[in-house]
């Protein structure tokens, strides 16, 4: 048998910052193995500082919601177009398609049909909507990097190459995260209970929970007027939306707890607090990494939620729930999600650390560890060892190159 063509050209797409960061540890790894490779597409700083040049602007693909992405929809596939004509005529040994699944996908389908070997890294949650999204997926790409365990099934019953690489912040975060250390980094007090409160990063997420976590926050202060609070802000205009939201609600509320605000550092404020409540989304995973009892909220605007519950196939979004398949946090979606339920929950946290010596919490702790433990598999390390072991088994052969010639 011919031997395999080395790679030296890979094209490469990441949608938002959660993918530049993927994408970059794997340019790195990739690199070592492929130390002659070029990569373009598109790429956020991170994936830039490695070397991938970026033919797009990132931000271009960030777009969450039905009525936002629509307005955006025929700039979007024309982007999508001319990268497939692209490279349909110069022809990269390879396409890796990082989440963005949306875009991807369907770029993916157009390389794969000329016959580029496509990487698709993070997995479209199949398992949760859309399930017959997996036959075009199939027809898309050559081989699926999940992050999860879980998501393995559905391609194993459905013949994809799959492999789990385990996720990068696993990786990261310590077993065991130090509270007073980190509350050190931010001249917080030790001896006060703290809350965190992260009501997302996107404007949209801000704007539908914003609001209700301060006011929960408002209820929590009555019954514990010890209690203390802060909140990471994603980025400026996060911040100012949040400030806004509090000067509202103290035209509202006799009294509106002071919120510490810190711009960024999101994982270290969750280490020092002892509780969080958050928008669902990957930060679920964090506040699992970090072990800390955590409320989840999940709001969209009505009419995107009427669209998506006819298309979900579960009942919970918060990662580490996903992941035992067990309700080890409360999630609070939609209706639902209010100040006095939230607040509630609070309060069921606070109270078994009173009431129960934390019994409920050290069962839920001891599943975070395990996972923890499950996911830490140095990702970007596995991930380009997954590219490089199928690669071998499946990629370009030169009589192929020669032919295409």
């Amino acid at each position: 048998m011919l031997p395999v063509k080395s790679i030296q050209r890979i094209a490469i797409v990441a949608g938002e910052a959660s993918g530049d960061i993927l994408g970059a540890g794997l340019i790195s790894e990739l690199r070592k193995k492929y130390p002659n490779a070029v990569f373009e597409g598109i790429a956020g700083p991170l994936m830039q500082k490695e070397g991938c040049a970026s033919l797009y602007p990132m931000e271009s693909l960030s777009v969450m919601g039905i009525l936002p992405i629509l307005k955006k929809l025929p700039e979007l596939l024309k982007m999508r177009a001319d990268l497939a004509r692209y490279w349909i005529d110069t022809q990269p040994d390879l396409f890796i398609g990082i989440d963005a699944p949306e875009f991807n996908i369907g770029l993916e389908k157009k390389l794969k049909d000329k016959g580029i070997k496509t990487v698709h890294y993070v997995s479209p949650s199949v398992w949760a909507w859309r399930p017959k999204r997996i036959h075009k997926i199939k027809q898309a790409v050559d081989l699926m990097l999940c992050l999860f365990p879980f998501e393995q099934d559905i391609y194993q019953h459905h013949a994809i190459d799959n492999f789990c690489v385990g996720h990068p912040l696993a990786d990261e975060v310590p077993v065991e995260s130090n509270k007073n250390e980190a509350r050190d980094v931010f001249g917080l007090e030790h001896n006060k209970q703290l809350v965190c409160l992260m009501p997302g990063s996107r404007g949209s997420e801000m704007k539908l929970l914003g609001a209700d976590f301060i006011d929960m926050a408002v209820l929590l202060r009555q019954f514990y007027p010890d209690i203390r609070f802060v909140a990471p802000m994603a980025n400026s205009k996060r911040r100012a939306q949040f400030t806004q939201q509090l000067e509202e609600a103290k035209a509202k509320h006799q009294l509106v707890p002071e919120i510490t605000l810190i711009d960024g550092q999101s994982r270290k404020v969750m280490a020092a607090s002892d509780y969080i409540v958050m928008a669902s989304g990957t930060a679920t995973l964090e506040a699992m990494l970090v072990k800390r009892p955590t409320v989840v909220a999940y709001k969209v605007g009505a009419m995107s939620y009427r669209i998506f519950k006819k298309l979900l196939t579960i009942d919970t979004f918060a990662i580490p729930n996903l992941l035992s398949k067990k309700p080890l946090l409360p999630e609070l979606i939609q209706d639902d999600c209010t100040p006095d339920n939230l607040f509630a929950e609070v309060r069921a946290w606070i109270g078994d650390d009173e009431n129960n010596q934390g019994q409920r919490w050290q069962s839920v702790h001891d599943e975070f560890v395990e996972m923890h433990q499950m996911l830490k598999k140095d990702a970007n390390v596995y991930a380009a060892n997954s590219i490089e072991h199928w690669w071998r088994e499946n990629g370009v052969r030169q009589q192929e190159v020669l032919n295409h010639g």
